[in-house]
């Protein structure tokens, strides 16, 4: 009865006050009064059909518009879909301006699953907003397609729909960018660039061509690179290049997204975000003096305003602040940063830097604890303590602990991806091949993009030296997906060095490490160059490798096979 009473205007008198208002009379008469009044008696004695037209007929007479939704909700809460797309039409038909009509017809006739319907309602929608509402309502168009099963004619539907819209200059960007969002969504990737491309020519200053082919970068980077590289030319909008930067990143290019986000903090100096990515990223690449005073930059900056969002990044502008102390052995510097972490920090993050920390110092058993007392408060929290409790095992040489740590995760997370990956990495370690094999194989099925499974295979094959041609065809597969990760490049160089190709295994390594210094790229440049008869470079180069990640097994591993005292 809510619905029908917002009609009335009831003024009452307050006892002690002078003058009382003027009466506003409601529009009802005794008739309708009691019509509605039925109506909402029908619903809530079980009979929400009879009570639809009532309401109908009422909003009908009315044509007012809460009755209108009234009346198509009740056909809604029935599962009518045919009554509700009827109320919609007498509600259009009456109220020929509504938009809200407009919309609730969208969503019926997609909830219907007429698609091809709801492509011509979203056309004769869109045609009528204002011109200066139209791009918000086009660009909210993927989400509401979202429901429909079919990819493909969604995607088809919506071209057909906005047919109009990218040919107005107003709207033309926007409209690409949608069309181009339904392709990727249908997995119409090239069509998705085509779009991208289009929206971006059409005004090159608006942001989400930008962002679509952001979207598709990973998949197509000669057709969406060129549009991207001559948008950030310029002065691009912050999100939209730390955006691009974290891309860059995901995609294993550190040093193109290292100079974009230094481009960042250099226009935009106020932009919090861009000094915590560009501090995180200094610190991964062991620049060390410069991440820290990007750290500290940001931490200036997220200090000034409260924002949830700038606190979440406080937290891990100090984990990483603590980490480079660690690794300089200042562990009264480390834990004074970690003492500054916000309260609303990750615990599982904090005990595992702290766990860390510990280790490192000899403390293990109480680092050990830290992470076993962590309280979990999901599921989701309970695998990632799995996880963390294995990484702190495997890297202290615990690694059948491990393995009883993430089989029993497994046992109650089986599918996860994660954890297997994990799994896979201990059988690795225990020599436990075929299982290994087993676990990476399901994930290159279960996540045909992702590089890492195909690496890590064709990584312990080519190690092994057993079925070469295949490690190759698997570390290629991974490099085709990840063209610039100097991890993959590593594997490749490593393979040719174990199939005794020594000079093109050098030419590789050394472009992986002036990509990425680390400590198990440098194990492997090294022994390339010590075996070559260069045993002075190998050594500079191992030294510098300790200095990266002084407990790297690999690395130790190598020097000790080596008999190379640094």
């Amino acid at each position: 009865m809510k619905y029908w009473l917002s009609s009335f205007a009831l003024v009452w008198a307050t006892t002690g006050v002078c003058a009382e208002p003027p009466v506003q009379n409601s529009n009802l008469n005794a008739v309708l009064f009691y019509q509605l009044l039925l109506g909402e008696l029908s619903v809530q004695n079980g009979e929400p059909e009879a009570g639809f037209s009532i309401l109908l007929d009422a909003a009908r007479k009315t044509k007012n518009e809460a009755l209108f939704q009234r009346a198509t909700d009740l056909a809604l809460q029935s599962r009518s879909g045919e009554a509700a797309l009827q109320a919609t039409k007498s509600w259009k038909s009456s109220l020929p301006e509504s938009q809200e009509a407009n919309r609730y017809t969208l969503q019926i006739l997609l909830a219907l699953n007429r698609v091809e319907e709801a492509g011509r309602a979203l056309k004769s929608s869109i045609a009528e907003l204002p011109v200066n509402e139209q791009s918000a309502a086009i660009g909210s168009v993927p989400r509401v397609f979202n429901r429909v099963q079919d990819k493909n004619l969604a995607a088809k539907v919506v071209e057909q729909a906005l047919s109009s819209a990218i040919q107005n200059p107003e709207t033309a960007a926007t409209a690409w960018t949608t069309i181009g969002r339904m392709k990727r969504q249908a997995g119409e990737i090239q069509p998705a660039a085509e779009a991208a491309r289009a929206g971006h020519a059409a005004n090159r200053k608006a942001p989400g061509p930008i962002m679509l082919a952001l979207s598709l970068l990973n998949f197509v980077p000669n057709e969406v690179k060129p549009l991207i590289t001559q948008y950030m030319a310029g002065e691009a909008l912050p999100d939209l290049r730390l955006g691009y930067a974290r891309t860059l990143i995901d995609m294993g290019e550190m040093r193109p997204a290292l100079a974009q986000l230094i481009q960042l903090s250099q226009q935009n100096p106020d932009f919090a975000p861009g000094w915590l990515f560009l501090g995180l990223l200094q610190s991964d690449l062991s620049q060390a003096v410069q991440a820290e005073q990007s750290l500290k930059q940001y931490i200036a900056l997220a200090s000034q305003k409260p924002d949830p969002d700038l606190s979440g990044g406080l937290a891990e502008a100090y984990l990483a602040l603590s980490q480079m102390a660690q690794k300089q052995s200042l562990w009264a510097q480390a834990d004074e940063w970690l003492t500054k972490i916000p309260p609303t920090a990750d615990p599982l993050k904090v005990a595992s830097r702290r766990a860390a920390l510990l280790a490192q110092q000899g403390r293990k058993a109480e680092g050990l604890k830290i992470l076993e007392e962590v309280k979990v408060q999901s599921p989701q929290d309970a695998k990632l303590k799995a996880l963390a409790l294995s990484q702190w095992l495997r890297e202290d040489k615990q690694i059948s602990a491990a393995f009883s740590t993430i089989e029993k995760a497994l046992g109650q997370f089986p599918a996860d991806p994660e954890l297997q990956s994990e799994m896979a990495m201990l059988c690795e370690k225990l020599g436990r091949f075929d299982q290994m094999e087993s676990l990476l194989r399901g994930l290159m099925k279960v996540k045909p993009n992702d590089p890492h499974a195909f690496n890590a295979l064709g990584y312990s094959l080519a190690d092994r030296k057993i079925r070469i041609d295949e490690a190759r065809e698997l570390i290629l597969k991974a490099i085709q997906l990840a063209p610039r990760d100097p991890f993959i490049q590593d594997s490749l160089g490593w393979l040719e060095y174990r199939v005794g190709n020594t000079q093109e295994a050098l030419r590789i390594l050394e472009a992986a490490y002036k990509e990425r210094p680390d400590a198990e790229i440098a194990a492997h440049l090294g022994e390339v160059h010590w075996v070559s008869g260069n045993k002075e470079k190998a050594g500079t180069i191992w030294r510098e490798g300790l200095m990266l990640k002084s407990d790297n097994e690999t690395l130790l591993e190598t020097l000790k096979q080596f008999k190379f005292k640094p």
